[in-house]
């Protein structure tokens, strides 16, 4: 089966940076679109990044001018360049894409989160 596969999650100093990617394992056909969230403890989830073909990216309000989306095509992945970190960027960060596995299905996808710790 498919599955998104989210990695590069870990901790670092207010100012830093990180660097998350989001992989789709397996053999597929195209990527419609994928997506950054994020979720801290007693919030509610977050968009964050994420693009859409042929209509390009978007930034949630909160990370505009620090986070940048990027992808690779011929590993079906995403990367989410994160700069300027700040103590309230802190969550879990969960990718998001709907996928055409073959040609007659395809999927909305969630992957498993990966913690992002912003602190001194």
């Amino acid at each position: 089966q498919v599955e998104l596969v989210e990695s590069g999650g870990g901790s670092v100093q207010p100012g830093g940076s990180l660097r998350v990617s989001c992989g789709a394992s397996g053999s597929i056909l195209g990527i419609f679109r994928m997506e950054w969230y994020r979720q801290a403890p007693g919030k509610e989830r977050e968009f964050v990044a994420g693009f859409t073909e042929n209509v390009g990216t978007n930034y949630g309000e909160s990370v505009k001018g620090r986070f940048t989306l990027s992808r690779d095509n011929a590993k079906n992945t995403v990367h989410l360049q994160m700069n300027s970190l700040k103590a309230e960027d802190t969550a879990v960060y969960y990718c998001n894409a709907y996928v055409q596995i073959h040609r007659n299905l395809a999927r909305d996808l969630w992957g498993q989160g990966t913690q992002v710790t912003v602190s001194s």
